[in-house]
C-alpha cells in the first residue's frame, strides 16, 4: 500500500505540476498580451507627440520666417525719404548736366537702392492713370481735367510702396474732379 500510495502521491504532485505549469503558461500569454497592448498604446502614444512637435516645428518655422520677412520694415522705411530726394532731384537737374558724371554716380545710387528694396520684396504702387483707391492712395488735392474720368489720378505727388503684397506706404496723389 505504501507503494500505491507513493505513486498517488507522485501522480498527484506531476498533475499539479502541470496543472501549475499550464496556469503559470497562461498567466505569462496574459502578461505578454498586456505587454504587447501596452507597447502599441505607448508606440501610437509616441508617435502622436513626434506627430504634434513635428507640426510645431514646422509652424514655428513659418511664424520665424513671417517675422524675419518684415523685420527689416522699419529700416526700409527709413530708406524711401531718400530715394524720393534722389528721384526729385532726378526730375529737378536741368538737362545740360544730366550726361554730367557726377549726376550719373547719383543716379547709380538710387538704381541700388531701388535694386535693395526690390529684393526685400518691396514694389511700388503704380497710380497714374489709374483709379484712386483709398487703401493705397492718399489724395492731396483735384485738378480740373475734362478729358479725365473723375477720381482718376493725374499725378503722383510722393509714391506708394507695398512690401510683399500688405502696404508699407500710401501714394499721394492728385486726381481728376
Amino acid at each position: 500500500m505504501d507503494k500505491q500510495k507513493k505513486e498517488e502521491k507522485i501522480k498527484s504532485s506531476e498533475d499539479l505540476t502541470k496543472e501549475g505549469k499550464e496556469k503559470q503558461e497562461i498567466d505569462s500569454k496574459k502578461q505578454l498580451e498586456e505587454c504587447q497592448k501596452q507597447r502599441e498604446d505607448y508606440l501610437k502614444g509616441w508617435q502622436r507627440a513626434k506627430a504634434d512637435f513635428l507640426n510645431y516645428k514646422k509652424g514655428e518655422l513659418e511664424r520665424t520666417k513671417e517675422f524675419l520677412k518684415f523685420a527689416n520694415v522699419g529700416l526700409i522705411i527709413n530708406f524711401l525719404p531718400i530715394l524720393d530726394n534722389f528721384e526729385k532731384a532726378e526730375k529737378e537737374t536741368p538737362e545740360d548736366l544730366k550726361n554730367n558724371q557726377y549726376f550719373q554716380g547719383l543716379l547709380q545710387i538710387k538704381k541700388q537702392i531701388q535694386d535693395f528694396l526690390r529684393n526685400q520684396g518691396v514694389k511700388e504702387i503704380e497710380s497714374v492713370g489709374k483709379k484712386a483707391d483709398l487703401n493705397f492712395h492718399e489724395i492731396i488735392g483735384e485738378v480740373e481735367m475734362k478729358d479725365k474720368e473723375s477720381g482718376m489720378i493725374v499725378e503722383e505727388i510722393q509714391k506708394g510702396y507695398l512690401i510683399e503684397d500688405k502696404l508699407l506706404r500710401v501714394a499721394k496723389v492728385r486726381i481728376s474732379k
